[in-house]
């Protein structure tokens, strides 16, 4: 008789944990495989054994196409013996991040996170290393860096400006005055030009320090654009260099423009250095005016024009453009495509800022090879011309005022009371507030002018001292200032809404600053609004 025997295995746990197992696995791919930071398997001797997709995206290939290959010839040269040492057998379990480049010098920044992997018997089998996209972090470390640097040059400047201001006053003015005896044809006439000139672009050079810093203030005036270019073309043609050649292009019947006339020369500075290093070979620099007229609301982007006459500038170069990529970035704080050390990113952003004070518009449009083109649009002026500084007339006509200069720079002062006493006025000086004061007490003034700052009793101090001893001495005071870039000094001439003008300042601003004091009304009469100059 045939017997069989049967054995009966209940297999559910297995399968179960088989299940489980696949299971796992499956989520342990997808975790693996859709991790937003880079994951490689690497071997004992550096190759890859497995990557995510996150990885690939990182380095620019398929995963496929990164298995087998060695880790270390994915990252730049000067890395490699770094990421050697971490991937040695004998480096420590607990490995430091390591910060490398992928690819090249230039290529993504990327912080890796190295951790062993060890067999069963404990020997070294692997490693698993995160890759941690930093690229943008340390843009934004390198930003907040060149921004620390440029507030650091704006306290420079904002220490020294005033004292740096008092020098340049001094030069341009007394430079003035011998242009007076000096005229054109004398043989001096070019060598005083030279230093009269050479003192403005240094105003120019502080002005755009504190415009960097954001401490400048908006002093804008009416302007004759063809007469700003002409005077500033002496200066683009130097910063340009003799390998480009500068061409201006006048419209007809420009309309005069309201502007702060040293911030809107450092735009065009700014776009011109910019064509420069546009054009590395040589090239044409062109600068063209016109006018525009906007009947409809324009709209562009996130900006908009409103309906008006407007004043058109636009500077073109034949370098070698501007990629489609940087286009809607070139006016962001800090964006460059200069190398370290060539350029800050701050020039366009700055320009930018200045022409939008004005309730103006800058646009840039650019072909790669084809060079750039921008163009400024700014409100043209519908205020009549400003006449003549009225003291002009005043050179032969005698003594006309009393006047009290203050300051304590005795080379301004003594400036200032020479221009003036050109013009016939009696002119006296102290070089401090106190000393003023005094003067006060025993004679009359037809106008006093104080500087802001000086030590101990200042421009803010006197003021008040002279409401208290009669207010109708206000009416005939006005002050000059090289530090109306302090919060202090920007709060007090708002406040007291007195004519000033700002160091450096040449002959015809203190010519116009003094008539201006002499032809307002007396106290108690109506009085239109104080005409601020820069």
């Amino acid at each position: 008789m045939l017997r069989t025997r049967s054995v009966v295995r209940d297999l559910s746990r297995e399968m179960a944990m088989a299940a489980a197992l696949e299971e796992s696995e499956v989520r342990f791919q997808q975790l693996f495989a859709k991790a937003p930071a880079g994951i490689a398997l690497i071997g004992p001797e550096g190759a890859i054994e497995e990557c995510n997709d996150a990885l690939g995206r990182l380095i620019g290939r398929e995963p496929k196409a990164l298995r087998s290959l060695s880790l270390f010839d994915l990252v730049a040269k000067g890395d490699v013996e770094a990421l050697k040492t971490a991937l040695s057998p004998e480096a420590h379990a607990q490995v430091p991040p390591l910060e490398v480049h992928l690819a090249s010098d230039e290529g993504p920044v990327c912080t890796l996170f190295v951790n062993r992997t060890e067999g069963s018997d404990g020997k070294l089998a692997g490693f698993v290393v995160h890759f941690i996209d930093s690229t943008e972090q340390k843009n934004l470390e390198r930003q907040f860096a060149q921004s620390q640097k440029m507030q650091a040059v704006g306290q420079l400047a904002g220490g020294i400006a005033h004292d740096f201001n008092n020098l340049l006053t001094a030069m341009i003015g007394f430079s003035d005055l011998l242009l007076l005896r000096h005229r054109p044809g004398d043989q001096s006439f070019a060598d005083i030009m030279q230093i009269k000139q050479n003192a403005n672009r240094a105003a120019n050079l502080v002005r755009q320090l504190l415009a960097f810093s954001r401490q400048q203030t908006l002093q804008p005036r009416l302007l004759n654009l063809t007469d700003i270019l002409a005077e500033l073309s002496h200066l683009l043609r130097r910063l340009i260099g003799e390998n480009i050649e500068l061409k201006m292009s006048h419209g007809r019947d420009l309309g005069m423009i309201k502007a702060d006339q040293g911030q809107l020369e450092q735009v065009i500075i700014n776009l011109a250095v910019n064509a420069r290093d546009a054009m590395p070979e040589g090239g044409v620099l062109t600068i063209q005016t016109g006018n525009e007229k906007v009947e409809k609301r324009r709209k562009s982007k996130d900006e908009s024009m409103p309906p008006g006459s407007y004043t058109v500038i636009e500077v073109l170069d034949s370098g070698i453009g501007i990629p489609p990529e940087n286009l809607d970035r070139i006016f962001d704080p800090f964006f460059t495509t200069k190398d370290i050390g060539e350029g800050t990113g701050v020039g366009l952003a700055v320009s930018h800022r200045i022409v939008e004070a004005h309730d103006g518009r800058i646009r840039v449009d650019s072909t790669p090879g084809q060079g750039a083109v921008f163009t400024l649009v700014l409100p043209a002026s519908d205020e009549e011309t400003a006449a003549e500084p009225e003291g002009q007339a005043a050179d032969s006509s005698g003594p006309t005022a009393s006047i009290l200069i203050i300051d304590d720079e005795p080379e301004v002062a003594q400036m200032l009371a020479d221009i003036l006493a050109a013009q016939g006025h009696k002119v006296v000086t102290a070089e401090s507030g106190e000393k003023a004061l005094s003067l006060i007490e025993g004679q009359r003034f037809d106008v006093i002018l104080s500087d802001v700052r000086m030590p101990k009793l200042d421009g803010p101090s006197l003021y008040a001292a002279l409401e208290r001893k009669d207010p109708a001495l206000l009416r005939r005071t006005a002050f000059v200032s090289g530090d109306t870039l302090s919060p202090s000094a920007r709060v007090f001439l708002q406040r007291v809404q007195r004519p000033f003008i700002e160091k450096p300042f040449n002959l015809e601003e203190v010519r116009g600053l003094i008539a201006q004091i002499l032809a307002e009304p007396p106290q108690g009469a109506p009085q239109s609004s104080p005409q601020t100059q820069s």
